[in-house]
């Protein structure tokens, strides 16, 4: 008679049959069943795990492992998990849409675990079972969805995560572990793709990053979702820091140009979103204070130059906060590497170490950390580079702007009016025609 283990595993094994057989269910709903192609996608993630199980089934050498999981519940999965559904709620609050996501959100969530568990028993593993691709979903779906006729490549997007999670590893601290924080590598790929070959418009992308700000006080809002990921995992410095770097630089561009660098804000809402809840993974983050003040002003200093660089190549800007994010994965053993050997050389006691370097960087309690960045946040807020009006909403602005030929002034101006003429402003029409009438700055 078998033991109940075996028969737990047993029974464990079919668990992504009927994972499937949820997704399946799913296109019952009338937000999948409007779309007959839409439908054809579920259809079609549902069928790669019940093949995939039933092939593992078929195939002895694989029996051993499959249908083994192992739970494990760690908080840095749960908790970004609750803050990522709060900016969900807020958001969606005023942006419809993203409520009208939650089923075919809840589908890559089934065939994320779905896809693991085959994708670790294929492997010989046993499944480590927990909340760690909730955050991988949310956070994905956070920066980019795509439209209803192409969304079978959501689920690939999902499967390339879980399968860089898996393939792509590295000895770090002499441990193996994942290179890529799964979401961001998922997302810079498939933002790859989708510049070179011009099919930004498959997705929602431009729509999500510029609808966070229809909710009010959407930057105080993100910036107390990330007070509790900085006083759980001590991320402050990387989100800190690349805050502080795209402050700083958008202020001296402004200074320089007379325009604002990011058009509107001195730091976009969506890239602020990305500081909090996309770089700040501990696993593929720096350990130390000066090795995550690093990682931080490298991804701060990165989004401030793809802007410029996809703005000439014509691509999408808002790609900016997505790419550097791999990269920047790939560069945390360098500088692990290059912390380590700057303590190595410096003969101080720690005790006088600790004396000698900033505030910020020192190893005493984030909450002194935390304090500095309420500051820095409080300084921009009451200065207006937050919440507040922005220069660059104001349209008399751009027209002096353009009057003096500043740089984009021209381009930024025409953009205001075509939005403002498609909500059927007929003074912004009329404006639009003189412009092309007189053909000087069109």
């Amino acid at each position: 008679m078998p033991s109940k283990p075996e028969k737990h595993k047993a029974a464990q094994i079919f668990i992504p049959i009927a994972i499937g057989g949820v997704i399946v269910a799913l296109t019952g709903s009338a937000r999948v069943h409007s779309s007959g192609i839409l439908a054809q996608s579920f259809w079609g993630a549902a069928t790669v795990l019940i093949a995939w199980n039933v092939l593992l089934l078929a195939a002895p050498n694989l029996r051993e492992a499959a249908g083994r999981i192992d739970t494990t519940l760690r908080a840095q999965h749960y908790i970004q998990a609750v803050c990522q559904l709060a900016v969900y709620l807020y958001w969606g609050w005023y942006w419809s849409p993203v409520y009208d996501m939650s089923v075919l959100i809840g589908a890559q969530l089934m065939f994320a675990y779905g896809f693991g568990m085959l994708l670790s028993w294929t492997r010989g593993k046993a499944y480590t079972m927990g909340f760690g691709p909730i955050p991988i979903i949310l956070s994905i779906n956070l920066f980019l969805w795509f439209r209803d006729d192409w969304f079978y490549l959501q689920f690939l997007m999902v499967a390339v995560g879980f399968l860089g999670k898996d393939f792509i590893r590295w000895t770090r601290g002499g441990q193996q572990a994942h290179i890529f924080n799964p979401s961001a590598f998922a997302l810079g790929l498939f933002s790859l793709v989708l510049i070179a070959s011009g099919n930004t418009d498959l997705t929602w992308g431009q729509e999500i990053a510029s609808t966070l700000t229809l909710a009010p006080r959407i930057y105080l809002f993100l910036f107390l979702v990330g007070l509790v990921v900085m006083y759980f995992f001590e991320i402050t410095l990387v989100a800190g820091t690349a805050a502080a770097v795209l402050f700083g630089m958008s202020a001296l561009t402004f200074q320089v140009t007379g325009v604002p660098y990011f058009i509107d804000s001195d730091i976009p809402a969506a890239v602020f979103l990305g500081l909090h809840l996309l770089i700040t993974d501990p696993s593929t983050s720096p350990r130390t204070p000066v090795g995550k003040t690093i990682f931080g002003a490298l991804y701060g200093g990165g989004v401030f130059a793809l802007y410029t660089l996809l703005g000439l190549m014509g691509a999408p800007t808002f790609y900016d906060k997505l790419l550097c994010v791999p990269l920047l994965n790939l560069s945390v053993r360098a500088i692990d590497h290059l912390v380590s050997k700057r303590a190595k050389t410096e003969t101080w006691t720690p005790s006088t170490r600790i004396a000698a370097q900033p505030v910020w960087l020192s190893p005493r309690p984030n909450l002194i950390r935390m304090g500095l960045w309420v500051l820095f946040f409080g300084v921009m807020s009451v200065t207006g580079r937050t919440d507040g009006q922005h220069t660059g909403d104001a349209l008399p602005f751009w027209e002096h702007a353009c009057f003096e030929d500043l740089r984009n002034a021209c381009d930024r101006l025409i953009q205001l009016e075509t939005s403002y003429c498609g909500d059927n402003a007929a003074w912004a029409c009329n404006e639009l025609g003189l412009h092309y009438r007189k053909g000087t700055i069109v």
